[in-house]
């Protein structure tokens, strides 16, 4: 399914491999963008993708701003301008890991 394993086995931690690998599986429909690494380039190229196909952006974020561009905060404010629906989840007492 991944046109590069090492996208995954980059940005995928080993502890959470497998319960990635069964939430993938039960994806409906899965879009694999043209890229062989998971690049700043590839994030902002599958941002774009994504909210050139939904009517509404559920994104879990902290609210505090992307340290590069591709991060929560810069697909948050794009959907925003496009008019995408936007609901931020943040549970309380939540923390960045």
């Amino acid at each position: 399914m991944w046109r590069s394993r090492h996208c995954r086995d980059t940005k995928v931690k080993p502890d959470h491999a497998e319960q990635f690998d069964q939430l993938l599986g039960k994806a409906v429909r899965v879009r694999v963008m043209d890229f062989d690494h998971a690049s700043r380039d590839a994030c902002v190229a599958a941002n774009e993708a994504m909210l050139g196909s939904v009517d509404e952006l559920v994104a879990v974020w902290d609210g505090e701003p992307s340290v590069d561009t591709g991060g929560t905060a810069g697909v948050v404010t794009e959907a925003g301008r496009r008019g995408v629906r936007v609901t931020v989840i943040w549970p309380e007492g939540a923390t960045r890991g």
